[in-house]
């Protein structure tokens, strides 16, 4: 009863918390009115971070308070235990807006209950290669999906009075030598490819922060980089541009490049080296004067100015917080391949194995993504598949030692593989290939019994090849969070279809990636030496907007299972696509039917390809996408909003977004290779 009336209440709280918090006029003007009366040595305080790195400083006498900030994205973390969620590669893949909300709101629910009042995330960068350390923080391949999926991630924090900070802007996919690998791209990959995450978490979603990468962007840091971070301004930013921890280098940088906040600590803008700066004329202190008022602007907008930071009405192990991290977790999972092993019935004479080095831990990414959970809230895959009672036969092995016979004898074998967080983490990339043993765990078992599944857990894309055709099944299960093997149970046993789609493409083999043979830092000429590194090494984006499925067609490639793709436990039939003129664009719509035997959940894709361009453009590219449940035989007619943006590409010439006159096939299928139906548009 106690469980139901804290859910009730927390529900209520979030509706009562829908309105979305914007810095206005009357928040600018009381943040002028506070740093009128500062002194130089107090803004110096105000734009630096404090005590243990994760606050601002203090203005007593001015009753401008400490602000507590926590990582993220995957729960709030630094000297807390919390409700530990779905990674963020995780969102993506469950393509369900609904879901990303859900987390943002749990996050912003357990950071009240905390007190902290500014959440250093969501991550956005997209997947370029599976080599980063950090994809499994980050959104996929796939602009329109990153953007949709951090949009309604922030609204989900920021309706809870949480500041979140949309980072690492921008060009940061490589965790390699992270300080000084020059990110190079092109103006229209950047805005095409690389920016429209942040814009949009800018215009739509008035994300109180930004934090800047650590990386050089065309030559100069991004903390330091005044071109960079004047694009956010001129998208409207009004709140916070924060540094990542320890990304500044030169105090006349930071001062000048438009960076408001400096983290973790004064490194560079402290009081003494402003001061000199301002002294001999080199700085004005109208400059700091700003930084100030962008930080305050935003405090005001949020009520930390007047309203306890805390919330005593949240409970910090929150049931309703854990409801929303299983409605994640159940619908990450992506079936790649199921040669009729799955779902396994229900019957005792099914006799379940379950091994490997993931099966009965709680694996997590690490880095700042890592956090604790709250003890006693957490399931493993084992304890899930335990969980299922008198429904099957169920013996957790040691790996290390594979008792053959039992092998042998078993109805089904799951191996639980892949990565953590000493495999694939924050500031150092990944191998391609999975950990130490592992191939060779699966090959042989496999070899044992035929009736093998491999449950993965990875940030992305990894070597499939040694084994893939030896086995009957393989689910790439992120890092589900403290609910993940509870997911898994449900999923297996088929309680739940998956319904996870996959957010990059899965290339089969690191050279078939059109970024592969870029990636990687390349030594400059002599010539091109810059001042603080001998020599800066680049990361040259050649392949351009051709990133991922963009890639398909252009290069000629074909990968082993593409973006968008996923299997489910039924099937579905797409008719009736039907297309009409609006104010400011178009409406499709279209009819699913699940065909299939069981309830399941479909994600319908919309893809907008351009036959005819006057500019090379992609074969096809990711507008709209929706996730439907549909129960046996049922059907639902599906209405998708396309506004004139969907037609639009990138043109240098005028450094802006243009529709071209012509005709436009829009596509609706289950991924990016299975297009189902197609209309055309003249625009």
């Amino acid at each position: 009863m106690k469980k139901t009336i804290i859910i009730v209440i927390m529900l209520l709280t979030a509706v009562l918390c829908k309105a979305q918090i914007s810095i206005s006029s009357d928040d600018r003007d009381r943040a002028i009115a506070l740093v009128k009366q500062m002194t130089l040595e107090e803004k110096c305080a105000l734009i630096t971070g404090q005590d243990d790195g994760f606050h601002t400083a203090a203005i007593g006498r001015l009753g401008i308070p400490s602000v507590r900030m926590a990582d993220g994205p995957q729960g709030v973390r630094n000297k807390t235990h919390s409700t530990y969620y779905p990674c963020g590669i995780s969102l993506a893949a469950s393509f369900n807006r609904e879901v990303a909300h859900g987390v943002g709101t749990g996050i912003g629910w357990d950071a009240s209950a905390r007190g902290v009042r500014i959440m250093l995330c969501p991550g956005v960068n997209i997947y370029r290669s599976p080599l980063c350390g950090r994809n499994f923080e980050y959104y996929g391949e796939d602009p329109y999906l990153a953007s949709e999926t951090a949009l309604q991630y922030i609204n989900g924090i920021q309706e809870q009075r949480v500041m979140a900070t949309i980072k690492h802007f921008a060009l940061n996919n490589q965790e390699y030598d992270r300080h000084w690998v020059a990110s190079l791209a092109d103006e229209r990959t950047m805005n095409e490819i690389y920016f429209p995450a942040f814009r949009k978490a800018v215009e739509e979603g008035h994300v109180g922060a930004v934090m800047t990468s650590y990386n050089p962007v065309n030559g100069e840091h991004a903390a330091e980089n005044s071109w960079l971070i004047g694009q956010l301004r001129q998208w409207g930013h009004k709140g916070i541009v924060m540094s990542d921890w320890v990304s500044t280098y030169t105090t006349t940088g930071a001062l000048t490049g438009g960076l408001d906040l400096e983290m973790p600590s004064g490194f560079v803008m402290n009081y003494k080296a402003v001061r000199e700066l301002v002294d001999n004329g080199v700085v004005s202190e109208s400059v700091v004067d700003l930084k100030c008022i962008h930080i305050l602007s935003a405090f005001s907008a949020y009520g930390l100015l007047d309203k306890p930071m805390k919330d005593e009405s949240i409970p910090e192990n929150n049931p309703a917080s854990r409801e929303k991290a299983y409605a994640a977790a159940i619908e990450g999972p992506v079936l790649l391949k199921n040669d009729g092993i799955l779902p396994v019935k229900a019957a005792r004479k099914n006799n379940i194995v379950v091994l490997g080095p993931n099966a009965d831990c709680i694996p997590y990414g690490g880095g700042s993504g890592r956090m604790d959970p709250i003890e006693g809230t957490t399931t493993t895959l084992w304890e899930g598949i335990s969980a299922l009672g008198n429904k099957y036969k169920a013996t957790l092995m040691d790996w290390k030692n594979i008792d053959e016979k039992v092998l042998a004898k078993a109805t089904l074998v799951i191996v639980s593989v892949g990565f953590n967080h000493d495999t694939e983490k924050e500031g150092a990339d990944r191998s391609y290939r999975l950990p130490r043993g592992q191939n060779g765990l699966i090959e042989k078992v496999a070899s044992i019994n035929p009736n093998v599944l491999v449950v993965a857990n990875s940030g992305g894309e990894f070597d499939v090849k040694p084994w893939i055709d030896k086995v009957k099944g393989l689910i790439m299960a992120w890092y589900g969070g403290q609910e993940g093997g509870k997911a898994l149970a449900a999923i297996i046993s088929g309680e739940v279809s998956p319904s996870g789609r996959l957010p990059f493409t899965f290339w089969g083999t690191e050279d078939k990636n059109p970024a592969s043979r870029y990636y990687h830092a390349v030594i400059p000429a002599a010539k091109e030496i810059k001042k603080n590194r001998d020599p800066y090494p680049n990361s040259e984006y050649k392949e351009g907007i051709f990133v991922g499925y963009r890639g398909v067609e252009h290069f000629g490639v074909k990968p082993m299972f593409p973006f968008g793709f996923g299997l489910s436990y039924s099937s579905f039939e797409y008719s009736g696509a039907a297309i009409e003129a609006k104010p400011g664009g178009y409406e499709l719509s279209f009819t699913v039917k699940n065909t299939g035997k069981v309830t399941a959940a479909e994600v319908a894709q919309v893809y907008v390809a351009c036959p005819e361009s006057a500019v090379i453009r992609p074969a096809r590219e990711l507008k709209g996408y929706e996730k439907l449940c549909l129960k046996k035989g049922e059907s639902a007619r599906v209405t998708v909003a396309l506004p004139a943006t969907a037609f639009a590409h990138y043109r240098t010439d005028d450094h802006n977004w243009v529709v071209d006159p012509g005709t436009y096939n829009v596509q609706i299928g289950s991924s990016s290779a299975d297009i189902r139906l197609e209309v055309p548009v003249t625009l």
